[in-house]
């Protein structure tokens, strides 16, 4: 997904797995128990926005080419 920025507020992140949940292809509980970005091309854009809008903190942005997208 070229142009697609993903990234995740250690600060906000509770590890509620949501993420992981709606896609399991970009997101996963890095060793601290954050949620990380694993592989920001493991699911379509839509999937990674639904991610993003499920997150209880909004800890999850994204966005394309300089505009956010959620």
């Amino acid at each position: 997904m070229v142009g697609i920025e993903i990234t995740v507020s250690r600060h906000k992140c509770i590890a509620s797995k949501a993420c992981m949940n709606r896609a399991p292809g970009v997101f996963e509980l890095d060793a601290t128990r954050i949620s990380s970005v694993k592989d920001p091309a493991g699911e379509d854009v839509e999937t990674v926005i639904s991610a993003a809008d499920a997150c209880p903190t909004g800890a999850i942005t994204v966005y394309r080419d300089g505009e956010k997208l959620a």
